[in-house]
C-alpha cells in the first residue's frame, strides 16, 4: 500500500516543519499544514521524512522517506504530490504524519533574515556584555517576533529559579546576531 515510503533513519539535523493535514483531490495529492508562515523549506526539499501520527489510524511505523514530486501553494493552502502516490486513499492514510526536513536542505535566508530554529539556544548579551540568558523560543505577535529568553535568577528565599524575559526581535533592540559565535547582542537591561 505505501510503496512510496522507504524506511530510513531521521537525519541528525532534521527539523519538524509541518504535518499532512488531509488528502487533496483524487490523484494522490495531500494538503500540508506547515509550522511556518513561510513554507519555503517544504518547497525546496524533494525529500521529506515522515513520522507517524500519534492519534488515529497509523499507516506506517518508524521514520519513512517520501520523495516529493511537487509542492506548491493552492489558494491559501500548501499542497504536495509524492512520487508513486496517485490515489486519494493512500494520501488519506498519511493524514496526521509529521514532516521533517534536514536543516541543511533549507534555502539560504536573505541578509538579516534568520530561521527561528537557528536562533534557539543562542546566548543573549546586552551592550555591556551582561548575559541576559539563552533563547528558548520565539513568538509571533503579528507585526513582530519576540525572543523568549530563559535565565536563572535568585528568589527572595535564596533559591535559584528559572525565569523568562521577552525582547522584541526588531532592529531597535537587536544590535547583532552572530550565528557563528552563537550570540545575540541587544540594547536591553536586566531590570526591564
Amino acid at each position: 500500500m505505501l510503496q512510496a515510503l522507504e524506511p530510513t533513519e531521521l537525519p541528525v539535523d532534521a527539523i519538524e516543519v509541518g504535518r499532512i493535514a488531509d488528502a487533496w483531490g483524487l490523484k494522490g495529492w495531500f494538503k500540508v499544514l506547515p509550522h511556518s508562515a513561510d513554507p519555503e523549506a517544504l518547497f525546496s526539499s524533494k525529500r521529506w521524512y515522515l513520522q507517524p501520527t500519534t492519534q488515529g489510524k497509523i499507516a506506517f511505523s518508524g521514520t519513512q522517506l517520501m520523495r516529493i514530486r511537487e509542492a506548491k501553494f493552492h489558494s491559501d493552502n500548501v499542497v504536495a504530490a509524492a512520487h508513486d502516490i496517485e490515489d486519494r486513499d493512500i494520501a488519506q492514510s498519511l493524514k496526521g504524519s509529521r514532516i521533517f526536513i534536514p536543516r541543511s536542505s533549507f534555502p539560504t535566508p536573505e541578509l538579516d533574515s534568520y530561521y527561528w530554529v537557528d536562533l534557539i539556544g543562542l546566548d543573549v548579551v546586552n551592550r555591556e556584555s551582561v548575559h541576559l540568558g539563552v533563547v528558548k523560543d520565539l513568538l509571533s505577535t503579528g507585526p513582530q517576533t519576540v525572543l523568549v529568553i530563559e535565565y536563572t535568577a535568585t528568589d527572595d528565599a535564596g533559591q535559584n529559579t528559572v525565569q523568562e524575559r521577552m525582547i522584541p526581535f526588531v532592529s531597535h533592540y537587536v544590535d547583532d546576531v552572530n550565528l557563528q559565535n552563537k550570540r545575540i547582542t541587544v540594547d536591553w537591561q536586566t531590570d526591564y
